[in-house]
């Protein structure tokens, strides 16, 4: 072979040759596929924007495609690069970049490297989602989802029983590292097991600082680690540990809400998951619920055999208690038949709350890693009354079941321990002193309440004046006169004035003990400290004053609201002066003050004697909505003066609400009226077209194409003419007509024509017929602008 020949495997791949034109179809085979593939995923991209603006603009499906279709016509651009524009800005998060990588694989389907970290992010779920084999999993997502992270390794680590970790699958670390780190036995603090039990995770800035052993660690010592638990359905299968070469900076919320879902995707391989066989591991302890149950009942304590229970998607809701044991005692009292057999949360619904002993029993059952605690509260509701006791608490989890084990401290002691709380809580220190003999017996909170030290002489209560603030002799001698001479109980509030110089606020209630002849034989009661409560009632009384000025500025705000829509918008106008033409407006303010909207209409004759027409609506409510009513309904008049049509009309206008008004939006009709040749030319953005009302029949004006105002920057408005004849009436409205919180506005509107169709004998008696059958629901502000030509 000559040097000038080429070699022989170039020449087995020329185009001509066999093997050549193989690997061409294998390729034009792919391109399709890619094709396809990325066809599926543009029609879930139009669906998506679709969605977006019906959240966006409160409306329909069907609205909602027509708005996208219209967008994507002004813009001139294709329906899908719309609909990734709209997708983009709704998210402003890394998922953005899917959309944009998806349009350059459309456009060049055989261009891998068009495709970007957010598509391959995408691959990565699909191809998790359908693998049942954990190394593919793991290559899948090195390849197309972390790699373009910066990542360079990752490890799925799948979590035994005994709380070991077998490694079900890697990418990034070499087949002799891989094996070395197969089975970790349980209690061995690693990486991976921080991020086991930590629920939140591990996120590791540099993994050589941490002194954590872990897969790869001298490969890269000064790169970063991340660990998160892999779970569904409650319970933790496994862990996903994802390493980089560098240091890991802090992450954006949106980095790390994609690598939690790729954790929560492993948990599905991982969920099937079983060790190769001869690996070398401890054996696992799986005892199924019988011998749970055996075990229960050899215990001394109450037990409790609990197993999983799952909503129809296979989330973890509660669990089923199966099994209570000879020596079970319930915290209420109550039988083991009514308690085994029910739900935990059933049997005691206060176990979510403030013990959160549920919380406990599901990361038992989770992670696997047993909990003990002391003085636990029990609490079981009867006949809506809770019934508490304290108990020390064992949980372990055995397989898919869970052991609750609680021994109950003594009632006796309990009630002791928690008079003991309650006196130190609430302050209180009691006494009792023998009148006979003057000897007197303190606890040791009232020795704390006075500042004197637990050795120090108690004062008697007719010592009681000397203690106190002299503005307060009188009350603490009638409170002494009551006790003491009339011997009946009593209280009394005074200042007491410790040795230290504190001054505290103390309430004393005491009652008499008499003998057998009646007579005083002793004096028992309590102290109480309501300093706390005394400085509350002061705060309480400067913020009720507060808020009684806060309401009556909010009270003003809402009336100097009103007052500036009436200002503007009367709900009646004067009728306009053109021949052969009737003109009528309505305006129904919200019925709530806080509702006050934005709704506004105008009817004016302008310089070329041309009739304007319009009616709109602001997004929102309050004085905001109704300054930018404002706004728009002024610059509207400014610029019909310039002779332009309405089309151009919005378009200027939706200019100016997108940005001169702090980017509101709305929607708007707007008409010219011709009384010379009894034409119309009108525009809408995003409004309800206008009715027609002729003879007996009564119809919406054929939709035009208009988007709502201050949407986009820039917006193109399409106009239509309509010739009137004689005895014609059309009305112009806003959605506060017609909108009900619970029908389709498809079906107002068919009442609406219905109500409109019985037309009195003046347009004044029409409009006032309209509003008072209207049945709208919403009590949002309405607008109606009637024409009848003469």
């Amino acid at each position: 072979m000559s040097p000038d020949d080429p070699p022989a495997d170039l020449e087995d791949l020329s185009p001509a040759s066999p093997v050549g034109r193989l690997a061409a179809t294998v390729e034009r085979l792919s391109r399709e596929v890619r094709a396809a593939q990325a066809e599926a995923e543009g029609r879930a991209l139009i669906e998506l924007a679709k969605g977006v603006l019906v959240e966006r603009l409160k409306c329909g499906p069907a609205q909602a495609a027509r708005q996208l279709a219209q967008l994507a016509e002004q813009a001139q651009v294709t329906l899908l690069e719309l609909a990734v524009d709209v997708i983009n800005q709704a998210a402003r998060d890394r998922m953005s970049e899917v959309t944009d990588a998806f349009l350059a694989a459309t456009r060049a389907a055989d261009e891998a490297e068009t495709e970007s970290a957010a598509v391959r992010l995408r691959a990565a779920e699909s191809g998790v989602l359908a693998a049942d084999d954990t190394q593919a999993v793991a290559d899948a997502l090195m390849e197309q989802a972390l790699r373009p992270l910066g990542a360079v390794a990752v490890a799925i680590w799948s979590a035994g029983a005994d709380g070991s970790l077998t490694l079900a699958g890697s990418a990034g670390f070499s087949p002799a590292e891989a094996a070395r780190w197969r089975y970790v036995p349980p209690h061995v603090v690693t990486v991976a097991r921080r991020g086991l039990i930590d629920r939140e995770g591990q996120w590791i800035t540099a993994l050589g600082a941490t002194g954590l052993p872990s897969i790869g660690l001298h490969h890269h010592p000064d790169g970063g680690r991340v660990a998160l638990p892999a779970g569904t359905g409650g319970r933790i299968h496994g862990v996903l540990e994802i390493a980089w070469p560098a240091p890991l900076e802090q992450q954006p919320p949106q980095i790390v809400r994609q690598v939690e879902a790729l954790a929560e995707l492993c948990a599905h391989t991982l969920e099937m998951y079983t060790p190769p066989h001869g690996a070398a591991q401890e054996p696992r302890v799986l005892p199924d619920a019988a011998e749970l149950m055996d075990l229960a009942d050899g215990l001394h304590d109450p037990a409790l055999v609990l197993v999983p229970h799952l909503d129809g998607d296979g989330h973890l809701v509660d669990f089923r208690i199966q099994h209570v044991n000879s020596r079970f005692l319930d915290p209420a009292g109550r039988p083991r038949a009514v308690v085994s057999g029910a739900l935990l949360l059933e049997a005691y619904p206060m176990a979510a709350g403030e013990s959160e002993l549920f919380q406990r029993v599901e990361r038992v059952y989770a992670t696997g890693e047993p909990f003990r605690a002391r003085r636990m509260n029990l609490t079981a509701l009867v006949d809506q009354v809770p019934l508490s006791a304290v108990a020390d608490i064992s949980i372990s989890r055995h397989g898919m079941s869970v052991l609750l084990i609680w021994r109950i401290e003594d009632e006796t002691a309990r009630l002791a321990s928690l008079l003991q709380h309650a006196q130190r809580l609430g302050r209180i220190g009691g006494f009792e002193e023998n009148v006979l003999t003057g000897e007197i017996t303190w606890n040791g909170q009232l020795f704390d309440l006075y500042g004197r030290s637990q050795t120090s002489t108690p004062v008697a209560l007719e010592e009681l004046p000397a203690h106190a603030h002299p503005d307060d002799g009188v009350s603490i001698r009638r409170f002494l006169r009551t006790l003491l001479h009339h011997q009946r109980p009593a209280a009394a509030a005074f200042r007491l004035q410790r040795p230290d110089g504190v001054t505290r606020h103390i309430r004393i209630v005491a009652e008499p003990v008499l003998d057998t002849d009646d007579r005083l034989l002793l004096v028992r009661g309590a102290y109480q400290d309501i300093s706390a409560q005394h400085w509350t009632e002061v705060a309480l009384a400067a913020t009720r004053d507060q808020l009684a000025h806060t309401e009556q500025q909010a009270t003003e705000r809402n009336r100097l609201t009103l007052q500036l829509q009436h200002a503007i918008m009367p709900p009646t106008q004067a009728p306009l002066q053109v021949s052969g033409l009737q003109v009528a407006v309505r305006y129904r303010p919200a019925e709530t003050e806080q509702l006050v909207g934005g709704d506004w209409y105008d009817a004016v004759v302008l310089p070329s004697r041309l009739v304007l027409l319009c009616v709109g609506d602001v997004a929102g409510h309050g004085i905001e909505a109704a300054t930018s009513m404002v706004v728009l309904r002024n610059a509207l008049r400014g610029l019909a003066v310039t002779g332009a049509g309405p089309g151009q009309l919005l378009s200027w206008l939706n200019i100016v609400a997108h940005h001169l008004t702090g980017a509101v939006t709305a929607t708007a009709v707007c008409g010219l009226y011709d009384p010379v040749r009894r034409t119309l030319r009108w525009a809408r953005a995003g409004h309800l077209p206008p009715v027609l009302i002729r003879d007996t029949e009564a119809a919406p004006l054929p939709l035009v194409k208009g988007l709502l105002l201050g949407a986009v920057p820039e917006a193109v408005y399409e106009e239509t003419e309509i010739r009137l004849a004689p005895e014609d009436t059309l009305l112009m409205y806003t959605d506060g007509l017609v909108e009900r919180r619970d029908r389709p506005v498809e079906e107002s509107l068919t009442h609406l024509l219905t109500t409109a169709r019985a037309a009195p004998s003046t347009l004044d008696q029409q409009l006032d017929r309209l509003l008072t059958y209207s049945k709208s629901d919403t009590d949002d502000d309405t607008c109606i602008v009637g024409i009848r030509v003469g």
